[in-house]
């Protein structure tokens, strides 16, 4: 339980003094920047899954 216990205690002193965390504003340009490339690739996926899914029907449909 004292190696735990000094796990834990190390944690908290590094995320409390040795990390660096963003500014606000950094984080939330970082969130939108994140938001907008899962919008395109979001996009990008349901446009090509389109073209396969009119293509294979394209292609079902001649026989």
């Amino acid at each position: 339980m004292n190696k735990f216990s000094a796990y834990v205690k190390d944690s908290y002193k590094e995320l409390v003094e040795k990390v660096t965390w963003p500014a606000w504003d950094q984080l939330q340009q970082s969130t939108m920047i994140v938001l907008g490339a899962t919008l395109f690739i979001t996009a990008l996926v349901a446009l090509m899954d389109f073209v396969a899914n009119t293509a294979l029907k394209f292609i079902y449909s001649l026989f």
